[in-house]
């Protein structure tokens, strides 16, 4: 099965497609979408584009309703009008809101608390009217925080700007930075900061492919949490950096951003037990390296 990768690389990376075609496209525009299911037939689809940041969603949130929502409305016509019926969706965690339990499983009610999390839910209320009402099947693959890099296949995190903890703690390891921004430490938690759920991407990458596999094998369409079923705070993801790269990290003190739960951990044994899946590399301090490892070789710096 080969791979073909379609990106606006508006946020992308052309050096990041390695093992198929990219077809240079916005997944908005239903007429360049046509053009690569004809030339491509492909099976199925791996529907990752979207917006992401959580911050800007709230001061921007018609970007997000027009890439998230019109984008994957746009490729479920594509999908239908060229018979491709089965869908791995990378939907958030976001869905969820503030959460009134702890850790989070599915059966969690929905009430997103920013429109990064209300887009990813639409899209998720729309592919399950689809498969009502034209048979597509799909999985919804619910995100904790992605974290990580794999620097044997030369990807990692490179965003334009960077807006995720890990790589930004090591821009400042490297110097790259001069400080770390924590962005609030009065929440109800241990040390005042959020806590976050960390997954490495190459267990998100085995978790496609086990939605795939599963999809093609006969599933029904459903959503899954995938996280470590852990949480660390901001100020312990500093202070493991600081420890994995061996520098002095300097910290800034914010104010909260809005639209920032205090605490986010998964229970994702519903992907274990449906799927098969379990994360295998969970400890922080791994994930923290394999992204240091690439964050050097990318950024032309040395240990």
């Amino acid at each position: 099965m080969r791979p073909v990768v379609v990106d606006d690389l508006s946020t992308g990376h052309d050096w990041a497609v390695k093992w198929g075609p990219l077809e240079h496209c916005d997944i908005r525009d239903g007429a360049a979408l046509d053009a690569v299911f004809e030339a491509h037939a492909p099976d199925a689809v791996l529907h990752f584009a979207g917006k992401i940041n959580v911050g800007e969603s709230v001061t921007a949130p018609e970007i997000y309703y027009d890439t998230n929502v019109t984008g994957t409305l746009s490729l479920l016509d594509a999908m239908r009008r060229h018979d491709c019926a089965k869908l791995v969706f990378s939907s958030s965690c976001a869905v969820y809101g503030t959460p009134e339990r702890m850790p989070l499983d599915e059966s969690h009610a929905f009430g997103p608390i920013n429109p990064y999390g209300s887009s990813k839910l639409i899209a998720e209320t729309m592919m399950a009217d689809f498969a009502h009402a034209y048979g597509l099947k799909h999985v919804a693959l619910r995100y904790f925080n992605a974290a990580g890099a794999d620097a044997d296949a030369g990807i990692g995190e490179d965003h334009q700007p960077e807006t995720h903890l890990i790589p930004l703690v090591l821009d400042a390891a490297m110097g790259r930075r001069d400080a770390i921004t924590i962005f609030g430490d009065d929440y109800p938690t241990a040390d005042g900061t959020c806590v976050r759920d960390y997954i490495h991407v190459a267990d998100l990458a085995d978790a496609h492919i086990r939605a795939l596999e599963y999809l093609q094998g006969g599933g029904v369409s459903d959503a899954f949490n995938l996280g470590n079923g852990a949480g660390f705070s901001v100020r312990e993801v500093i202070d493991a950096a600081a420890q994995v790269t061996g520098a002095k990290i300097p910290i800034v003190m914010g104010a909260r951003r809005d639209g920032d739960p205090a605490e986010l951990i998964s229970n994702s044994s519903r992907a274990a037990e449906m799927l098969g899946w379990t994360p295998a590399r969970s400890p922080i301090e791994v994930q923290i390296e394999d992204a240091w490892r690439w964050h050097q070789a990318h950024f032309g710096e040395k240990p």
